[in-house]
């Protein structure tokens, strides 16, 4: 499909959308900043709210990803100041994040609870995951091992999808420059508790020029469905959704244009028992595939994970203010490289919680038994708590301890070319963190936080062996971040500053791709009716084979709500037009980020 559009026919479209005639309708919509009452289920696995959270815990809630159906996973997560994200390119180019100056690997990505860190490469396909039934996504700053087991070093940041209250159908579309646009289709049924979900999504776009000395563009288009069927009683509740996003990239490499094909799925089966009110049985059975190709290249490959995971627990509430959490975690993961290598592993945890809640006090504790099939047994720990010093103001503490196993593409010893290296020992961390949260008026918030984690055996490629996984020395992530938050009426803003110190112990060094200053800020109005906002993105500059610059970028949103059942809204993503630095390439040249891109779209729903 080839859509011609220009900066004139942005222009008229957002003439056109705000010259129709309708009578005004206000909705519920809120200002898109985190209340208090913001329920949570990451940090502890089970609901609770964020002022109770004894971590720094971050939301991006429904209403700032139905911005823009365009912004993928990788754009959404710039927004957070502790979070650098290393693209290289735009649409459909790899990209890792380093959550409070964490390695790439070291945060672990969820979906509805499922493991989604792939097991031939270190980390994710992040930038391949489709957000289109995303209710919000949270990003839990520090160790989550005792929850989650391996890969949650640094953080975790998991994907919550939409379950359906009502009745109602919708279509949303999206347009572009570079010929970029996105449509959505989506069907809600609820009533009696019974519910079904179902929602279809397509993009295309032609791209970005993603390397600083070469013109060509880099195309990346995608289709997915996924569909959720379940029933929510008082007693019980039962749910199961599938989810497929596929679709097509291009890339360069030393010059030469590649391509390469995805797919990626997700079965996911939840259910719950309250076997008495006081006592809830939970169990999930997940399935996530992940399949990449190289179909355009000199030398194409295949490389596919698959895991199952069965987790299931009791949770006890013993009384008004203590509740216990008691579960096992199963996880098979198979690895395969076709024609190359494929090999599994699986690995068993017991996990034991208590938590104590009043009205000045909130408390975790945490311990992690992890059965590992090729590294044995880690046990880990966790203890943290927040307490109330006044109503306007809490502060809080944590220390954790987390691991990460080699993933089953770093230990394979066949073909030896790969790389893999099945004498590699676990990564292990512990982790310190303060922080507080202040009332200063009844408008304005003041948060800040102070971090440290230490990880021992960090496994890198080619470290004594050309090509080869090697376990080396450690490495030390500090920092501290100062956030605001202010709501005045129908007006907002949200700042936040991130200092991270990544440092190889063994050299003294900054560890690459990890700016030590980065900042954030989100300005806006919305009223429920008409609503706008700018968010300025800025980073200092950071280490690599030469240093990497830093930068700003602001993006833009505005949107109206014609009526109940017609919403208009605009973007310009990247409003100064900057084609920043993200990586280096070669001796010469630079990735660098998407420019400008301006869109308008609509949603119709009934």
């Amino acid at each position: 499909m080839s859509i011609q559009f220009q900066p004139t026919a942005l222009v008229g479209a957002i003439a056109l959308a705000l010259g129709s005639t309708s009578s005004v309708f206000a909705n519920e919509q809120k200002i898109a900043t985190t209340s208090l009452d913001t329920m949570v289920v990451t940090a502890s696995r089970s609901q609770q709210h964020i002022k109770d959270v004894p971590a720094r815990l971050n939301v991006i809630d429904e209403k700032t990803i139905q911005q823009s159906p365009i912004a993928d996973l990788p754009s959404l997560l710039t927004k957070e100041a502790a979070l650098s994200v290393k693209q290289v390119g735009g649409y459909g180019q790899p990209a890792s994040i380093f959550l409070r100056g964490s390695n790439a690997a070291h945060t672990l990505i969820l979906q509805d609870g499922m493991r989604s860190n792939t097991a031939t490469v270190a980390g994710t396909n992040l930038h391949l995951i489709d957000t289109t039934d995303i209710k919000q996504i949270e990003i839990l700053k520090g160790p989550g091992s005792v929850q989650y087991g391996t890969d949650a070093i640094g953080g975790v940041i998991q994907l919550i999808s939409k379950t359906p209250t009502k009745n109602s159908a919708f279509t949303t579309i999206e347009v572009g420059e570079k010929n970029t646009y996105k449509s959505i289709l989506g069907v809600d049924a609820a009533e009696n508790g019974y519910y079904a979900q179902i929602r279809g999504q397509r993009l295309e776009t032609d791209g970005d020029q993603i390397i600083s000395n070469q013109a060509k563009k880099a195309g990346f288009d995608q289709k997915g469905y996924s569909a959720k069927l379940g029933v929510d009683k008082d007693n019980f509740g039962l749910s199961a959704e599938f989810k497929e996003n596929e679709g097509h990239g291009d890339y360069f490499s030393y010059g030469a244009p590649e391509a390469y094909d995805f797919t990626n799925r997700l079965y996911n089966v939840k259910g719950y028992l309250k076997l008495n009110p006081n006592l809830v049985w939970e169990t999930r059975l997940s399935q996530f595939e992940d399949e990449y190709a190289i179909v355009k290249s000199a030398y194409p490959s295949t490389v596919i994970t698959e895991q199952q995971e069965i987790d299931s627990n009791i949770q006890w509430q013993i009384n008004a203010e203590h509740k216990l959490l008691l579960g096992v975690h199963y996880n098979k993961t198979e690895a395969e490289s076709l024609n190359t290598f494929k090999d599994e592993n699986d690995s068993t945890g017991y996990y034991l919680q208590h938590q104590y809640q009043n009205d000045v006090i909130s408390t975790q504790a945490g311990i992690r038994v992890e059965d590992n099939q090729q590294f044995g047994t880690h046990t880990i720990g966790q203890l943290a708590g927040r307490y109330k010093l006044s109503p306007a103001s809490s502060i809080y503490a944590n220390v954790g301890t987390a691991f990460r196993a080699p993933i089953v593409g770093q230990i394979i010893s066949e073909p030896a070319w790969w790389g893999g290296n099945p004498d590699l020992e676990p990564e292990e961390s512990v982790s310190y963190e303060i922080g507080f949260d202040h009332l200063l008026v009844p408008s304005v918030t003041l948060y800040g936080s102070a971090f440290q984690t230490k990880v021992d055996n960090i496994m890198v490629s080619g470290a004594l062996t050309n090509w080869v996984f090697e376990n080396m020395g450690s490495a030390t992530f500090n920092g501290a971040e100062l956030g605001l938050k202010w709501t005045q009426d129908e007006f907002y803003a949200n700042a936040e500053y991130a200092y991270i110190q990544a440092k190889n112990d063994d050299e003294d060094a900054d560890l690459p791709n990890r700016p030590r200053h980065n900042f954030n800020l989100t300005i806006g109005w919305d009223n429920g009716q008409y609503g706008a906002s700018t968010t300025l993105v800025a980073k200092g500059k950071a280490k690599d084979s030469r240093d990497i610059p830093g930068y700003a970028a602001i993006d833009m949103n505005a949107y109206w709500q014609v009526n109940p059942h017609l919403k208009t809204f605009v973007n310009i993503r990247n409003v100064g037009d900057t084609n920043y630095k993200t990586a280096v390439n070669d001796a010469t040249s630079y990735y660098i980020a998407s420019d400008r891109l301006a869109s308008v779209g609509m949603t119709l729903k009934y």
